[in-house]
């Protein structure tokens, strides 16, 4: 790594996560360079971005797309890489520093994998391969002296909040949930939810599937088992509340009563920004908090009873194994079924849960097991709607 610069490889540089890094990057005088960036389906995207950014390498990883894809306009010092073994070519490649992996889903696994195993400090947009694959990613990272830095808001407060303390001094964490677009709405009225609803998320900007992931609060049970991983705590230890403003991102509880919270407006910037500068704290871009203005904080519970989604968390958290991977895979092919019109929003969260109570579990599984299980909960979600 130059003193002066970090390369930084972006996976997934054409989604919200990945757009927010590139203009974080370019507004960093420098000190980031994007050396590689990769799309999956947006290609005349991620052809501007090369144009504007001219890295090394771009990977365009859906191979079919890319050869039916025009590239005349590709700068000639950029290399065109497709498939998932260009994303591990860039991943684990000498000139890259830090790997921001915002690639959505399952898809990201085996590059966040590959970073690590070549010892990357990896940005982690993607909490879905720590809960498929927390225990062996944390222990591949301690075993190859690489390091994870989250990205997403809540998990990225929680590890600016710890640093006020040791590890063992930590009582519990409290991640905050916006509660989405249907906050104290009732089961009736849940029923009746439409796509464009749940896509209208009051706060964030996001993606479709986390947008709905948020609105089932099913975002906020993969987070509680992220970050059991993350910070390798006990699921008893970790809370949840709902906090409509999204200004707190999370809190951190020490043993002495002291509670440590981060707070900065709902602009991913600030937490991208912190990850690709870490340890360093620079001048940032992102929106501020204006203290002049009148504004007040609110908290509610998070009720199990009214968010089912968190008791498949917390379960999934305590049982660890093959449940997360299985968790992840029938929630993305549930949303993704719910987006496509074929289930409704109420049957979300129950199809995640008959497919995680029927699957064969295994407590100590291999990476190769976990992604089985990911495409036989695929299947089981698409036996589920069709039944």
């Amino acid at each position: 790594m130059s003193a002066d610069h970090k390369n930084v490889a972006v996976l997934g540089s054409t989604g919200s996560i990945g757009t927010n890094a590139l203009e974080v990057i370019e507004a960093s005088g420098g000190r980031l360079r994007p050396v590689a960036l990769s799309a999956h389906g947006q290609l005349d995207r991620l052809l501007e971005q090369a144009e504007q950014f001219k890295p090394r390498w771009i990977v365009a990883s859906d191979e079919e797309l890319a050869r039916r894809f025009d590239w005349s306009a590709l700068p000639e010092t950029t290399q065109l890489l497709t498939g998932p073994q260009g994303l591990i070519q860039v991943a684990t490649a000498d000139d890259v520093d830090v790997v921001l992996a915002a690639i959505v889903g399952s898809a990201g696994l085996r590059s966040t994998w590959a970073a690590l195993d070549a010892g990357k400090t990896v940005a982690l947009a993607n909490k879905e391969t720590l809960v498929m694959a927390g225990r062996l990613l944390t222990k591949l990272a301690r075993e190859r002296g690489a390091m994870i830095l989250p990205v997403d808001s809540e998990p990225s407060a929680i590890f600016q909040a710890v640093q006020s303390g040791r590890c063992e001094e930590v009582r519990r964490i409290v991640l905050t949930a916006s509660g989405g677009p249907f906050r104290g709405r009732s089961l009736d009225e849940l029923r009746q939810v439409t796509v464009d609803d749940a896509l209208l998320h009051p706060t964030w900007d996001m993606g479709p599937k986390i947008t709905v992931d948020s609105a089932t609060m099913m975002n906020k049970a993969l987070e509680i088992i992220e970050a059991r991983w993350l910070f390798d705590i006990s699921a008893e230890q970790i809370e949840v509340v709902l906090h409509p403003q999204s200004v707190i991102h999370s809190f951190v509880e020490f043993v002495d009563g002291s509670i440590i919270a981060q707070l900065s407006p709902p602009d991913m910037k600030l937490p991208i920004q912190y990850a690709l500068e870490y340890p360093h704290r620079r001048h940032g871009i992102g929106e501020r908090l204006d203290w002049c203005s009148g504004w007040r904080l609110e908290f509610e519970p998070a009720e199990i009873e009214h968010y089912p989604a968190l008791g498949l968390g917390y379960e999934v958290a305590r049982a660890g194994g093959t449940s997360g991977a299985v968790l992840n895979a029938a929630n993305e092919a549930a949303v993704e079924a719910f987006l496509d019109g074929e289930l409704h929003f109420t049957e979300i969260v129950p199809a995640c849960r008959s497919v995680l109570e029927v699957h064969d579990f295994d407590p100590d599984p291999s990476l190769e097991r976990l992604e089985q299980l990911d495409r036989w909960a695929r299947q089981e979600v698409t036996r589920w709607v069709c039944a």
